[in-house]
């Protein structure tokens, strides 16, 4: 047998050997992580979600997402343990302050439609998108202008032929 045909065999082995080690690696590592986690510790989840630590159990983790709710998760789900400058840093806020919570979510989309907004409202848009239609056909050139009428007066010609027959 020729051994420059089983280069191709070899290589591929090599590779997936390595894949395989460095995946062993991540996971060793994240391991490592979870075992540091302790009563207290300020951790994230794999979704994103921050909190603290209240329990661990042997293969879940009780935490505490806001004072006075509690949560129990998976030790897989846990995808960071962070430093306790980093969680005060990230759940405070960039000046230290607390995030505004107090802010209204509907809970449907109806304010959000134009039938579903109020009056004002609808005046302020209706005024702004007139001054964007005057400004716009402020800058048309001429030209261009009268070739848009022409190609209108084109299209509604040919509906008003293709309409008689």
């Amino acid at each position: 047998m020729d051994p420059i045909a089983l280069l191709p065999f070899i290589v591929i082995i090599g590779a997936m050997f390595l894949m395989t080690r460095s995946a062993k690696k991540k996971q060793r590592q994240a391991a490592q992580m979870r075992d540091q986690m302790q009563p207290g510790t300020g951790i994230r989840t794999i979704g994103g979600m921050y909190a603290v630590v209240k329990e661990i159990r042997e293969d879940t983790v009780l935490v505490e997402i806001e004072p006075g709710t509690h949560a129990l998760f998976a030790k897989n789900a846990i995808g960071a343990v962070l430093s306790d400058e980093e969680f005060d840093r990230i759940t405070n806020g960039p000046e230290g302050g607390e995030f505004d919570v107090d802010t209204v979510v509907p809970d449907d989309a109806s304010s959000l439609t134009e039938g579903g907004e109020s009056s004002e409202a609808a005046e302020g848009k209706d005024a702004d998108e007139e001054e964007a239609k005057a400004a716009e056909s402020s800058t048309e050139p001429e030209a261009e202008k009268a070739k848009a009428d022409t190609a209108e007066s084109k299209d509604r010609k040919r509906d008003e032929d293709a309409d008689s027959k």
